[in-house]
């Protein structure tokens, strides 16, 4: 059993379809999910069922996970409502149950899901692999690219006690399986 789990987060219809380097980041996710799935590391996709944005909101197409996505019909996949996946969901839970202690995080928007994950899991005992070039955003009060170099930048800086943030390109990531 792994202690690694791979966490794919809003990779959904809604939001890749016109994320920064869509194509690249479908790419890369999927590439780590290959590689995972070989050395034995589990998938967990997490799904936003968003309130107010109707595209997001559950059961319309931009809700459904990304078809492009390398996703297996076991793969857990649990439902979120906040940015922060571990509020009020069995996120921590099924890592645990997986013997997870360490998260490997990928997915969408770099600056509010992606990094509520990467601060929550250090709260709640995980270690954290930012994947460097697995997550990313849309332009919008800045531009994508400075929004997912900055959280790249930023993540890798946290400080606490017992837990840490690594920033690494897929290419980089030893998987322990």
């Amino acid at each position: 059993m792994s202690d690694q789990a791979i966490i794919v987060i809003d990779m959904q219809r809604g939001l890749v379809l016109g994320a920064h380097r869509q194509q690249a980041l479908v790419n890369t996710v999927n590439t780590l999910i290959r590689r995972g799935r070989a050395a034995g590391v589990p998938i967990v996709f997490v799904q936003h069922n968003h309130a107010t944005f109707e595209p997001m909101k559950r059961g319309n197409r931009g809700w459904e996970i990304f078809g492009e996505l390398d996703r297996a019909h076991d793969d857990p996949v649990v439902e979120k409502e906040a940015c922060d996946a571990f509020y009020g969901t069995d996120l921590e839970e099924t890592l645990r149950a997986l013997g997870a202690k360490e998260l490997l995080i990928t997915g969408l928007q770099s600056e509010y899901c992606v990094d509520t994950a990467c601060r929550s899991a250090l709260s709640h005992g995980f270690d954290v692999v930012l994947v460097a070039d697995g997550h990313s955003t849309g332009d919008s009060d800045m531009p994508a690219a400075a929004i997912v170099a900055h959280h790249n930048a930023v993540l890798a800086n946290l400080v606490h006690p017992h837990a840490r943030i690594r920033v690494l390109p897929e290419s980089g990531i030893v998987l322990s399986g």
